[in-house]
């Protein structure tokens, strides 16, 4: 079955979707998913982003079952390192995606984290915190959305251009294929040919520096958002190599359509 391994419910602080609706959706769709509520440790604003896992692991676990798993999205960052590692070796958790939301102490959807630099010196420094996190964050099992920074960069042109930061980008992958994680094919911006061109050279690459695996998620936060443009980010998969996976109790399950 194919899995939506990226969505959020009401235990994330920006989601107001229930999880019976998310259940149904993937029913309809005929659609394995993946619940990965937002955990932000240290963030900024207070008492945002973060909820009490062990709550939510009880809550849901009538929920759980072979098409329905539970997951935890984790904000990197390396002040947060060791609170995270525990918080996850003490959850019994189906899968983790490692992302990058904040950049000292700045979350990267402000304004304020463009307004004194340029797009060059923003992207270097995006890419700088995510393989300073890949190198440590070795209990993720996925990194998600490498391209977030281009959903809310304030620059006339957001988009990451692979040949613009080649040497950033491929040392972030050259981390993520040594410790054997998996690259999210997040489909959040693939709305076009064109968003999936700009995003072909960086799995590619992925590929070719000894990657091997790849999760897709939509980072629905709506019904309606489940499961969109999975079939696409599937094709991205196959034509860079790379091999579709789901993860259940932290192992990697092939995805078989």
């Amino acid at each position: 079955m194919l899995f939506d391994t990226h969505m959020h419910t009401t235990f994330s602080t920006d989601s107001k979707m229930k999880i019976q609706e998310a259940i149904a959706k993937g029913q309809e769709l005929n659609l394995g998913i993946t619940i990965t509520e937002h955990m932000d440790l240290g963030y900024p604003q207070s008492n945002a982003f973060i909820f009490d896992v062990a709550e939510y692991l009880a809550t849901y676990d009538k929920f759980r079952s072979d098409n329905v798993l539970l997951g935890i999205e984790i904000g990197m960052r390396n002040d947060c390192l060791q609170d995270n590692r525990y918080l996850v070796d003490e959850a019994n958790l189906d899968f983790v995606i490692g992302s990058i939301h904040v950049i000292d102490n700045i979350d990267i959807y402000h304004e304020s984290f463009y307004r004194t630099h340029t797009k060059q010196q923003v992207y270097y420094r995006y890419f700088e915190a995510m393989q300073e996190c890949m190198r440590c964050y070795d209990f993720i099992d996925s990194l998600g959305h490498i391209d977030y920074i281009a959903r809310y960069a304030r620059f006339n042109d957001p988009e990451i251009y692979y040949t613009e930061f080649a040497e950033q980008i491929d040392e972030v992958l050259k981390v993520a294929a040594e410790k054997g994680k998996a690259l999210e094919i997040n489909t959040r911006r693939i709305t076009d040919s064109r968003s999936v061109d700009l995003l072909m050279p960086i799995y590619k690459r992925f590929a070719e520096l000894g990657g091997k695996l790849a999760t897709v998620g939509s980072d629905a936060h709506k019904p309606q958002d489940i499961g969109r443009r999975i079939n696409t980010a599937m094709d991205i998969a196959a034509d860079c190599g790379l091999k579709v996976v789901y993860f259940k109790n932290r192992q990697p399950n092939y995805v078989k359509i």
